[in-house]
């Protein structure tokens, strides 16, 4: 008896256990749908690990920026679940992987999710020399709060920034912060944020608000608003965010309205007012993006009317989120994204504004980008100074950044290809840079002006050499210092030929020919006799003058007997000839040899009976052309 109440009792047990298992998945799951990521990961560590809880689990770390937690986990759902695992998991897993920096393992799963090969380290490596500026970065020192981001111009002297630093504001389960406000405050010569005050409670609600920016008569603004409700959305319930629009009205900050192409069904954020203020840009997820969040922009028209939301298309966005746009005095378009390729986490980019679209996105490097959360960037072009947000050190935090040109995009060579004797611009020519071991780097063949340019780097040695049909090859050695000489104007000045030797003669537009005596042969004969010989050591010693001459032997019969038995015997005769220079140490790819037979009299001795025989003789002959 007293046995079977022991069963009994450990039957209840166990299903109460079960009962309490089931309970708590479905609380975590609610958690992790409502996006309380921190709570959710604590509940879902208690949980048996199965495929949907690790998946939760990792995504939960992984959202919230604890990476070490979240690669750990994402291995583990790898390892036990393999193939069943969704795709979108390599992305996530990979980008984990990218926040501490482990860029060969992440590149596996990047490869299998893209379906080709990526290589982070040579993308990074080749982007060091090609991005546009270097960014000296200062943390803005912001005291009594952990988190602060989105900094913008206000005014002539104020900025205007989002806060999590009212601790009377609820919490955000998401991260457990408080609610984010926006504040206004002005910026030190020290890069300390003083006179901070919060704006008023007509734009800080009990939701969050951020990302304000401001018309250049700083009477009207655009933020971010959370709703304080959430909605359904597939298999998670969102608060969306909308962007508002606030008028300044005797200093004070009213007429606050949601914008009409915001929606409780999708978010709308990160408004950015072009110069002229006729153009919103903006962050959305809304039917039609390409994927989480696209760059958006609108019109706005002169009565205070919107136009029709633009997405700017794939050339900017991607599958995955692009946000925070800024759109500078010089139409460049500056934003983040986690879908380019990058450094880990967003990643800010900028796109030029060319003929009415937005050329290829470049990112701004590593004096800028981390391999963590990088956003918010705003710029002013003149003055090469603007801020950035990133989560680098933990928290969100604001930096402010001086910009120079990245001297890797300036050093140069450049010059022009000249007639070293009549200077005359050579276009056409070819042009070759090469490096201190002899390896071609680039090459060019240069227009009607004859100018060249290539991108070099500091602290090389190079080789630019000019080449051209019937002209010597020039060679120019330089190198390059760290900083002073940034650009080398070189002028390679060719000299043909025909300048240098008297035996080379240009007989025609573009044939130019080495000019020798005759070259006999016995009759019916194709052997080189010793007297052709000492003609053609005259070539030979020409030839390695010039290692880079290259020259087209050809032989010529007049038109005194049949057609075919003269074209067969120039053929051999011109073979002949060529045999004899390679034996003298002319390499074969030098040379080409062909026969005419009688198809190019130099007279209009063109058949038989017709001239004497010292006009016969005049089309017997081998004629030497230089081909390069």
């Amino acid at each position: 008896m007293k046995k079977n109440i022991y069963i009994l009792a450990s039957l209840l047990l166990v299903s109460g256990m079960a009962f309490a298992q089931k309970g708590n998945i479905k609380r975590a799951n609610k958690l992790f749908e409502m996006r309380a990521y921190t709570e959710a990961a604590e509940t879902y560590e208690a949980k048996e690990r199965t495929q949907q809880v690790l998946q939760n689990l990792a995504d939960s770390y992984y959202y919230n920026t604890s990476l070490q937690k979240a690669i750990k986990t994402y291995r583990e759902l790898f390892v036990e679940y393999g193939d069943s695992i969704d795709i979108e998991y390599h992305f996530r897993y990979a980008q984990a992987l990218k926040g501490v920096k482990n860029y060969k393992e992440a590149d596996k799963h990047l490869s299998r999710y893209y379906n080709k090969p990526v290589n982070t380290n040579a993308f990074i490596e080749s982007l060091e020399k090609t991005t546009p500026h270097i960014f000296n970065l200062s943390q803005i020192v912001n005291e009594n709060s952990s988190s602060d981001f989105g900094l913008s111009f206000y005014g002539d002297n104020k900025v205007a920034f989002a806060s999590a630093r009212n601790t009377e504001n609820p919490s955000y389960s998401w991260n457990e912060l408080p609610y984010l406000d926006l504040f206004s405050a002005t910026l030190s010569n020290n890069n300390t944020l003083e006179d901070i005050a919060p704006f008023s409670d007509a734009i800080n609600t009990e939701s969050h608000e951020s990302s304000a920016v401001f018309t250049n008569d700083g009477k009207t603004m655009y933020f971010n608003r959370t709703n304080k409700t959430r909605k359904k959305t597939d298999a998670e319930r969102i608060a969306h965010i909308k962007i508002f629009k606030a008028e300044l009205v005797n200093d004070v900050w009213t007429n606050v309205t949601a914008l009409p192409f915001t929606s409780d069904s999708y978010s709308t954020e990160h408004p950015a007012i072009s110069k002229d203020g006729k153009t919103l840009y903006f962050a959305s997820d809304m039917p039609g993006t390409l994927g989480s969040f696209d760059i958006y922009k609108v019109a706005i028209n002169d009565d205070g009317t919107y136009g029709e939301p633009e997405n700017l298309g794939a050339t900017i966005n991607t599958k995955h989120r692009e946000q925070f746009p800024f759109i500078s005095e010089f139409n460049v378009l500056y934003f983040s994204s986690i879908g380019h390729p990058g450094y880990g986490g967003l990643d800010v980019f900028r796109s030029n504004l060319v003929n009415g679209s937005f050329d290829k996105p470049v990112n701004l490097g590593s004096s800028i980008n981390s391999n963590l959360d990088d956003f918010a960037y705003v710029v002013r072009e003149k003055d090469n100074q603007g801020f950035v947000s990133s989560n680098r050190t933990g928290y969100d935090r604001l930096f402010g950044f001086a910009r120079d040109i990245n001297p890797l995009t300036i050093y140069q060579v450049e010059g022009v290809v000249q007639d070293l004797n009549s200077k005359e611009l050579l276009a056409g020519s070819l042009v070759t840079l090469f490096d201190e071991s002899d390896t071609v780097i680039q090459d060019t063949i240069v227009g009607d002006n004859a100018h060249y340019i290539f991108k070099i780097e500091p602290n090389k040695k190079y080789k630019v050499r000019g080449t051209r049909k019937a002209y010597i090859p020039q060679d120019v050695e330089f190198s390059t210092d760290s900083k002073g000489k940034v650009q080398h104007n070189i002028y390679l000045n060719l000299e043909s030929f025909a300048d240098a030797e008297e035996r080379v003669k240009e007989k025609e537009v573009d044939v130019v020919q080495v000019v020798l005596d005759k070259i006999y042969f016995d009759f019916d004969e194709a052997i080189i006799r010793e007297d052709a010989a000492n003609t053609l050591n005259v070539l030979v010693d020409l030839m390695k003058k010039y290692p880079s001459m290259e020259v087209e032997v050809s032989a010529h019969t007049d038109a005194r007997g049949p057609d075919q038995y003269n074209l067969d015997l120039s053929k051999l005769r011109a073979t002949s000839t060529l045999e004899y220079l390679v034996s003298q140490g002319i390499e074969r790819n030098r040379l080409k040899s062909i026969g005419y037979g009688e198809m190019q009299p130099l007279n209009k001795c063109v058949k038989e009976g017709i001239c004497d025989d010292r006009e016969y003789d005049i089309n017997r002959r081998c004629e030497f052309t230089i081909l390069k």
